[in-house]
């Protein structure tokens, strides 16, 4: 179990972290707040909305755009990077407004 696990860490040592840890081939149950980083390194995600389990599942299914604004208040969309990795795109619209 780890909870926030990249916290404090460069990009670099974030990435690194997070594949060393999806390699281990065991479960690992990791709190992490950065939804692109869950979609790209995670089988099955609980989202938590005050405490509460909203949804769980696969990333493609449980990061959906609906739920994110749901649950966020931000704008996203769903994406595969040239590797194949699920990717979560947010809007700058209101943060820039």
């Amino acid at each position: 179990m780890l909870d926030e696990p990249t916290n404090h860490l460069d990009i670099r040592h974030q990435l690194d972290l997070l594949g060393l840890l999806r390699s281990l081939r065991t479960t690992c149950v990791i709190a992490l707040h950065d939804l692109d980083h869950a979609a790209a390194f995670c089988d099955s995600i609980a989202v938590l909305d005050k405490g509460e389990l909203v949804t769980h599942g696969e990333p493609h299914a449980t990061l959906t755009s609906e739920l994110i604004r749901d649950v966020f208040d931000v704008e996203a969309s769903q994406r595969r990077d040239r590797d194949g990795a699920l990717r979560i795109e947010f809007s700058l619209a209101k943060a820039l407004a």
